[in-house]
Order: structure tokens, then C-alpha cells, then sequence
């Protein structure tokens, strides 16, 4: 299996360019985000109590996350692989999904980091909230989003460096320029 760790900050084009992944290599595409976002709108007790922690800006607990990735990665052991798109957010995180996917005898391939100024990342986070009326794309939580990220998420990118499976990717210019790059670093990985 191809497994992809593709990371970066809030607004660094992971959604987008997870997308052209799937599509590219034919992965099951796990969002974090995304499920929280329909437990949210589902408003099941899980999403009433991400609500509050992401309208905060601060991330959901471990336990939930894991429980969610361990579930989809069990149900999808045909599939050609997963992208992980803005997960693990911790080193713990990180840890976690190693023991998921070693139970199943399987590795992260890659982890792919988005690397994008932090101005330019507030003026697409502000332009996302205007276009899609998501409410915590304002810029007091954006600020406070991408400072957890740089306190808490950072740090994810040294555990990938000392496996050697950490790419760095700069991720501003057009979204084909960036796709470009990551397919370098996945081919890569996939000789």
C-alpha cells in the first residue's frame, strides 16, 4: 500500500491537493477535518463537543481521532493505500498511527510537508471563510489555528525526519506547479 502523510498548516492547499492525489494514485482519502465537519453538521454528541473545541481553535483530543483513523483504515484493507490529509497532528498522533497501521501490517510511505508563509496562508483562510461562510475562518481564530499548529504540530515533521520519510514541498504557486512536486517526491518513494 501507498500510505501518504500529507501535512501542512490551515490554508496550506492539503484539501486541494489531496484531491489530485486520490485521484492520481487511487487513495482513500482520511480528513480529519472532514470528519468532524459531518459529525458537526450531523450533530451527534462527538460533534457538538468538536464544535466548541474547533471554533476555539484547538484540536480535537487523541482519543477521538485515533478511534475515527483506526475504523476507516479497517475498513479499507483492499484499497491501494490512504493519504492522510492534516493528520497526525502530534507526535503522539504520529505514534498512534504507526501501532494502527503496523496491527495491519502496513507503514506511513511518505510524510509531505506544504510549506507556506504564515501572511499568505491569513489571506487564504480569510478569503476560504468569505467564499464558504465556515465561521472559524475569521482571523482571531485563524491566528490562534496556525500558532497551535507551529506549537503543537511542528514537531510532527522531526519524528517523520529521523525515519527519513519527511519531504518538504513548497506549497505556494499554482496548484499544478505544487502537484508537480508532490508527485516528484511520491514517485519517488514509490521506486
Amino acid at each position: 500500500m501507498l500510505n501518504i502523510v500529507l501535512f501542512g498548516p490551515p490554508g496550506s492547499g492539503k484539501g486541494t491537493q489531496s484531491e489530485k492525489i486520490i485521484e492520481k494514485y487511487n487513495l482513500v482519502h482520511i480528513s480529519t477535518g472532514d470528519l468532524l465537519r459531518e459529525e458537526v453538521a450531523g450533530q451527534t454528541e462527538l460533534g457538538k463537543k468538536a464544535k466548541t473545541i474547533m471554533d476555539s481553535g484547538e484540536l480535537v483530543s487523541d482519543d477521538i481521532v485515533i478511534g475515527m483513523i483506526r475504523n476507516k483504515i479497517e475498513g479499507h484493507q483492499d484499497d491501494s493505500g490512504f493519504i492522510f490529509d492534516g493528520f497526525p497532528r502530534t507526535v503522539e498522533q504520529a505514534r498512534e498511527l504507526r501501532k494502527a497501521l503496523t496491527d495491519y501490517d502496513e507503514r506511513v510511505s511518505v510524510m509531505i510537508s506544504l510549506e507556506v508563509p504564515r501572511e499568505e496562508l491569513v489571506k487564504r483562510l480569510l478569503k476560504r471563510g468569505k467564499e464558504t461562510g465556515r465561521t472559524d475562518d475569521n482571523l482571531e481564530t485563524i491566528n490562534k489555528r496556525i500558532d497551535v499548529y507551529n506549537r503543537q504540530t511542528i514537531p510532527v515533521t522531526y519524528y517523520y525526519d529521523k525515519m527519513h520519510k519527511h519531504a518538504a514541498v513548497e506549497g505556494t504557486g499554482s496548484v499544478d506547479k505544487i502537484f508537480k512536486l508532490i508527485v516528484e517526491v511520491i514517485d519517488n518513494v514509490m521506486r
